[in-house]
């Protein structure tokens, strides 16, 4: 296993081994896992985190992906810099670190959407991933990025209305959540499906996405 050569700053801030000494990934993992938690440190620690998108393991650049994301959202002009890198697990062979890509750009488009703007068209090639988890991935991505850019989707709702019909349950409960999230924002966005919306809420075997149909319909305003 590859192992990367810390800085000692880096392994004061974080509580790493003393001087030069490597890290172990296991180790490495739990020192993020810490500063997950420390969120006082996040701004600051963005530059290092940023570098170990280099380090040789998915698991590791998978946690970095995630964290990255949830940084930019608070911290979005500091991570502005690495989200073309960001952007290059999106070609990753690796299903997790495609979703994790996917995941930080919604995260950080929440955040700014100027800063993913050019990487936001490029998102829609996801909704078709063949991996259920890549597609939900790009369900959650829309729901942020929607939140506070709501106007983007108009012309995009037909590719949401697939996602209803997903054959997996998981794509399928989530699918309608940016019904939700935009028909309380644009509902002039949803309410051409909400007959479909409604439609699934009588015949989806899936409880969860009946209700999910139910709420989005409620978003709207519409009896």
């Amino acid at each position: 296993m590859s192992k990367i050569r810390l800085p000692l700053c880096h392994h004061r801030r974080l509580g790493a081994a003393q001087g030069d000494e490597r890290l172990d990934e296991a180790k490495l993992y739990k020192e993020l896992g810490v500063l997950t938690k420390e969120k006082e440190k996040w701004e600051e620690s963005i530059p290092y985190v940023s570098s170990l998108l280099n380090y040789e393991s998915v698991k590791i650049q998978a946690k970095v992906l995630w964290l990255l994301g949830e940084m930019g959202l608070l911290y979005h002009q500091s991570v502005q810099d690495t989200v073309p890198t960001i952007v290059s697990f999106l070609d990753s062979p690796e299903l997790l670190l495609r979703e994790r890509a996917v995941n930080a750009l919604g995260r950080i488009g929440r955040g700014d959407y100027s800063i993913i703007e050019s990487y936001w068209a490029s998102l829609f090639r996801f909704a078709s991933d063949e991996e259920p988890k890549v597609r939900l991935a790009f369900i959650w991505a829309s729901e942020n990025i929607a939140t506070n850019t709501p106007d983007i989707y108009e012309n995009y709702m037909s590719v949401f209305e697939k996602l209803l019909h997903d054959v997996d349950d998981k794509v399928r409960k989530e699918a309608p959540e940016i019904f939700r999230v935009l028909g309380k924002r644009r509902p002039e966005f949803v309410r051409p499906y909400v007959e479909q919306l409604r439609h699934l809420s009588g015949i989806d075997e899936n409880r969860v996405v009946r209700i999910h149909c139910l709420g989005a319909i409620r978003a709207t305003g519409v009896k």
